[in-house]
């Protein structure tokens, strides 16, 4: 995919689309690991994530569970 270095501000970056986002899992806020190798090769991937917190593994079970409450009762 060739993408056009272009002036945002008072510096100089690439606009990625919602479809190349998309493709590598990315999403605006997401932080990514960028590194500039032997030759002038540029590889930009997405930063290790860290655990989730114990509170929003919690709120996020609860969601699930509300939102499949009527699959999880027929499953058991």
């Amino acid at each position: 995919m060739i993408k056009t270095i272009t002036k945002i501000g008072n510096s100089q970056g690439i606009i990625f689309d919602s479809a190349l986002l998309q493709l590598a899992r990315l999403k605006v806020g997401d932080e990514v690991n960028v590194e500039v190798h032997a030759g002038g090769t540029i590889t930009i991937a997405p930063a290790e994530r860290s655990a989730i917190e114990a509170p929003e593994a919690a709120e996020a079970a609860r969601r699930l569970i509300r939102k499949n409450n009527e699959l999880f009762q027929r499953l058991s």
